[in-house]
């Protein structure tokens, strides 16, 4: 069944309202008309079941069926902070990463990053990165949409990273020395509803200087197996292996 994300403001007493680009999408391409039903999810990470009750122009008005109970959400929040990497490889990133579970992206202004941030263009860049994660959560029929930040400084992500519960970095050369216990033990932790930061670096990889910063603020320095994973690659492992170890061995 479809699925659309709407803000609090959009649903008031059992009533909601969607407009603009979703309104387009329910009835011009999804072709939806009165008595037709979607789910409609708000910014809370609640679901309802909603049946549309008339359509006006580029607004649809529905009315909650009922109340869903979803368990779509990892057990605990991810969020990854990737060093820029170049082309579209970020929106891949997303893209994959909104439908493995990520809660937050922060892309990272890394000293080996190739693109360099353009704060001018950065406005439309990150409402394009945020439509893409919209976009995935909706059809992952996931219940709340990852928020994707502006680009970060080393030194404003370790700044952030105080918020976190676990903090990791993924460096291949952990992964060259034959290191493989420190994601597991992390894994092996964590507990439901707390919070993991997952920094990995661009194509490039991390400079010594970097990893030391990280090292000196708490991160766990890891190898993600005995294979060097591209920029694109690691976020995709990482999520993996946490919804393996949060969902199917608990």
């Amino acid at each position: 069944m479809q699925r659309y994300f709407v803000k609090n403001e959009q649903l008031n007493d059992n009533k909601v309202t969607i407009d603009s680009e979703d309104a387009r999408h329910i009835t011009r391409v999804m072709r939806m008309s009165e008595g037709d039903k979607v789910i409609c999810c708000n910014e809370k990470g609640q679901s309802a079941l909603c049946e549309i009750e008339d359509i006006s122009g580029d607004e649809v008005n529905l009315r909650v069926v009922e109340w869903l109970d979803e368990a779509k959400e990892l057990p605990v929040a991810v969020t990854i902070a990737n060093g820029l990497p170049k082309g579209d490889k970020l929106e891949l990133v997303i893209q994959k990463g909104t439908e493995l579970g990520a809660s937050a992206f922060i892309p990272f202004m890394a000293a080996r990053s190739i693109v360099k941030w353009d704060s001018k263009k950065g406005a439309k860049k990150v409402e394009r990165w945020s439509k893409i994660a919209k976009e995935a959560a909706e059809q992952a029929h996931r219940t709340k949409v990852p928020e994707v930040l502006e680009p970060a400084s080393l030194r404003e992500l370790v700044q952030k990273s105080e918020a976190y519960d676990y903090k990791i970095v993924a460096y291949e050369e952990e992964a060259k020395l034959g290191e493989k216990s420190n994601l597991a033990s992390v894994l092996s932790n964590i507990k439901q509803d707390q919070s993991l930061l997952v920094v990995i670096g661009p194509e490039g990889g991390l400079s010594d200087n970097e990893v030391q910063s990280f090292k000196e603020n708490g991160f766990v320095i890891c190898g993600f197996g005995p294979r060097i994973l591209r920029t694109e690659t690691a976020p995709l492992y990482v999520l993996a292996a946490v919804s393996y170890h949060t969902e199917l061995m608990r």
